[in-house]
């Protein structure tokens, strides 16, 4: 089963976190790079390696 994700919202959400890292770690803002320029499949690639719940982005009654 497919979910509709809100990949705007997720991707700024991705952006706050890798941005708040920064301030302890400097290698955060090669990540935070690479989402701000990454394809919304590669959004979702990197919200799941970092814990992210994709339901939490879902798009109600929208389902595939």
């Amino acid at each position: 089963m497919e979910i509709t994700i809100d990949i705007d919202a997720l991707r700024n959400d991705l952006i706050n976190y890798f941005g708040s890292a920064m301030q302890y770690n400097k290698v955060a803002m090669m990540d935070l790079i690479k989402v701000e320029q990454a394809s919304d499949n590669e959004v979702v690639n990197i919200a799941l390696k970092n814990g992210f719940n994709l339901y939490d982005y879902e798009i109600k009654g929208k389902r595939r």
